[in-house]
């Protein structure tokens, strides 16, 4: 069965993977973007015109950027996945309080305004799946990246409360936890680097964004009806 799902983040390489997977499933999809025009217009090329709904561009690092975008959502949405955001490498005491206001608008707060504005229909349809994509730093925290892993971490705990809440209303709240996945975000490791950093890994390789996709793809599924706030670690055994 077709459904209207909103990709929050369409067009990083998990999101536009995640787009491309759910077309296939004949899902009809709404995009959200914050620059990347080119990689929207190939998605929207490789889409039947019938299950493109369109695409808005929006930056969601402020409250009033968060709010214009849910002006601009025309459509009903049966699913939404917060596919968005990044990450900021340094030392804690050097990151500055725009920083942390940067990620908290991208990974918490704008999961929280967009699902409190999509709720009210999925729980009258009694039909509705939000899916947030975290990170195995939200499970076990990284030097160097203490915001980053703590807006993670708040993002699971969103899943796991929101889904006790609304389960009876027929919503399945669940979250997708990737390990190291070949993508920009991670492009800026030397070969030196990488190197270590696949050691670490049990399965010895970096993980695709359509890997993610997929079980983005499963969770947004009639087969993953009764799952409900999960995390799903996709990580190669790298825990």
């Amino acid at each position: 069965m077709s459904h209207n799902i909103l990709i929050m983040g369409a067009s990083g390489d998990i999101g536009s993977a995640i787009t491309r997977v759910l077309a296939e499933r004949d899902q009809h999809v709404f995009l959200q973007y914050h620059s990347n025009e080119n990689s929207i217009t190939q998605l929207e090329n490789s889409i039947p015109k019938e299950q493109w709904l369109g695409a808005v561009k929006a930056n969601l690092e402020t409250s009033a950027g968060i709010h214009d975008f849910l002006e601009n959502l025309p459509i009903h949405i049966d699913g939404v996945v917060f596919a968005g955001g990044s990450a900021l490498t340094g030392l804690f005491q050097d990151m500055t309080e725009m920083d942390m206001d940067q990620l908290f608008h991208l990974h918490v707060k704008t999961p929280w305004l967009v699902t409190r504005h999509l709720l009210p229909s999925m729980v009258r349809q009694r039909y509705g799946r939000i899916i947030l994509l975290s990170s195995i730093w939200g499970d076990i925290g990284a030097s160097m990246e203490v915001l980053y892993s703590s807006v993670k971490g708040a993002q699971n705990s969103f899943v796991k409360a929101l889904a006790k809440e609304t389960a009876r209303s027929g919503i399945a709240v669940n979250g997708v936890s990737p390990g190291f996945i070949d993508t920009k975000m991670n492009g800026g490791f030397n070969d030196e680097e990488r190197a270590s950093l696949l050691e670490e890994i049990p399965s010895g390789r970096a993980g695709r964004p359509e890997e993610v996709a997929k079980v983005v793809g499963f969770l947004l599924s009639e087969d993953a009806s009764y799952i409900n706030g999960e995390i799903i670690k996709v990580n190669g055994a790298w825990s």
